[in-house]
């Protein structure tokens, strides 16, 4: 997945006008008389895996105007402990105050998620099952989670509504059941470019799934026991997906256990800490 400057520079403007639209009162008096250029280092203070590079430094580009250095240390996507230093950094003193905290907001986001997403992958190594981001993402963000949970190595979910077909339990009750839910999406768009998913949550709903041949079945806050019962009257008809509540701790359990193709989950983007790096002056 490739980030255009095109998509990212409007979020870092955005970031930047809530941070500094009013200037920066210390930066500005502290500077008046003397901007010296300085070089600094940003540091992880914990392992995890960095993810935001190109986004820290186009802050950078629009603050200094491209007047800077940086050298990163690091590739985008690798692991970094503790401690270990991961950019190098030089400019005008006011152009490292002003532009820190949005930097460092964007790459520690980001590196967060990327960190989460890669402990996940990990989770599932040597089964079939693959680990899923959602919809559930900070609004104005997706673009840059979405990206951040590939980088960690995990797999993207519909970017937004227009970019796959789910009938979730709403459209179901709107149309009065699993089958004219799927009659209806058949009839509306005839397109051969997306699957067709459907939630289910009990075991009589997957078999209408069955009957209306859904593409992909997704097994909504099912227990791994009726997951594995689900999987087993599917066989292989329709891909599975477990979804619901899932946690890094839950993952390779209800893979093996269930069988399942995908697992999706919300905590990939809406509830993760971010990670942590410092700015520090080298002087």
């Amino acid at each position: 997945m490739h980030l255009f400057e095109s998509q990212v520079k409007p979020l870092i403007y955005n970031a930047l006008s809530e941070d500094i639209k009013g200037g920066d009162i210390t930066t500005d008096a502290v500077t008046l008389k003397n901007d010296p250029e300085i070089l600094c280092d940003v540091t992880a203070k914990e392992n995890g895996v960095v993810c935001g590079l190109q986004i820290f430094s186009m802050v950078f580009d629009i603050v200094s105007k491209n007047n800077y250095e940086i050298n990163f240390l690091v590739q985008e996507g690798e692991p970094v402990l503790k401690s270990q230093k991961v950019i190098l950094l030089k400019a005008k003193a006011s152009v490292i105050l002003y532009a820190e905290r949005t930097a460092l907001n964007f790459i520690q986001h980001l590196s967060g998620i990327a960190t989460i997403a890669n402990l996940a992958r990990k989770e599932l190594e040597g089964l079939k099952t693959k680990v899923l981001d959602t919809r559930k993402t900070i609004p104005g963000l997706r673009l840059l989670q979405k990206y951040a949970v590939k980088i960690g190595g995990a797999e993207n979910h519909r970017f937004d509504l227009s970019s796959g077909i789910l009938i979730k339990d709403n459209h179901i009750k709107l149309a009065g059941g699993v089958k004219n839910a799927l009659k209806m999406v058949r009839d509306y768009y005839s397109g051969f470019n997306f699957k067709i998913e459907v939630e289910a949550s009990t075991l009589d709903e997957v078999k209408e799934c069955l009957e209306g041949g859904a593409d992909i079945i997704m097994l909504d806050n099912m227990d791994v026991p009726a997951m594995k019962n689900a999987v087993e009257l599917i066989n292989g008809k329709s891909l599975t997906e477990a979804s619901g509540n899932i946690t890094i701790n839950k993952l390779r359990k209800i893979a093996q256990d269930s069988g399942v193709d995908y697992i999706s989950m919300g905590s990939l983007t809406n509830s993760i800490t971010p990670a942590d790096f410092s700015l520090n002056f080298i002087i």
